[in-house]
């Protein structure tokens, strides 16, 4: 199973003037830095929650179905699945039709589901599956829950002032406990 980004968030849901506020920072000279550091806190926060905060296009391939008839699509909050294709024997991708599956975009995660029809089997040993989604709360920073804007302006500071490179493992390269509070009502628990 792989996931790759196919079209990143158009922008960030922090912006630099509100990490600059936030940490009291006056003048332009660190806004390449600043912004830097917010794209990193947001792939931080994102891949440690398996979210996707800002609208974003991914594709998800598969070697084949799972053994139940539901696809557990990892990325919360999905939007919609945009296109599901299968290989031929020739390699050639064949989109499924959408009658042909249910999207559960409540459960979390959200699943693909089959029809009563039979799902298509890829012909080739390896990524014959291909699930083209869109995930995010939504186009624009407004849309992202506070506590997790406000989670990245907190990263985006502490790693401001801790700029020296840290031994993993370390006090100094942890994250801040606050963060983490801040994000954990986000985390998916599985039971």
């Amino acid at each position: 199973m792989s996931l790759v980004m196919t079209a990143p968030p158009a922008v960030e849901p922090v912006t630099v003037a509100d990490a600059k506020a936030h940490m009291r920072i006056d003048g332009n000279d660190e806004d390449v830095l600043i912004a830097s550091l917010l794209l990193t806190s947001r792939l931080h926060i994102e891949v440690a929650l398996s979210l996707a905060l800002i609208t974003q296009s991914w594709t998800l391939t598969l070697n084949r179905w799972p053994g139940s008839r539901d696809v557990e699509l990892p990325l919360t909050p999905l939007r919609s699945i945009d296109e599901v294709r299968v290989k031929n024997a020739a390699g050639v991708a064949n989109v499924v039709p959408a009658e042909s599956y249910l999207v559960d975009l409540s459960s979390r995660p959200a699943l693909l589901v089959w029809n009563n029809t039979a799902r298509p089997e890829p012909q080739v040993p390896a990524g014959g599956i291909e699930i083209d989604m869109t995930a995010g709360f939504g186009s624009t920073g407004e849309s992202v829950p506070a506590p997790l804007k406000h989670a990245m302006l907190m990263l985006t500071a502490h790693w401001y002032e801790h700029r020296d490179p840290e031994e993993i493992g370390s006090d100094a390269a942890r994250i801040p406990e606050a963060v983490s509070a801040l994000i954990n009502p986000f985390r998916t628990i599985r039971l």
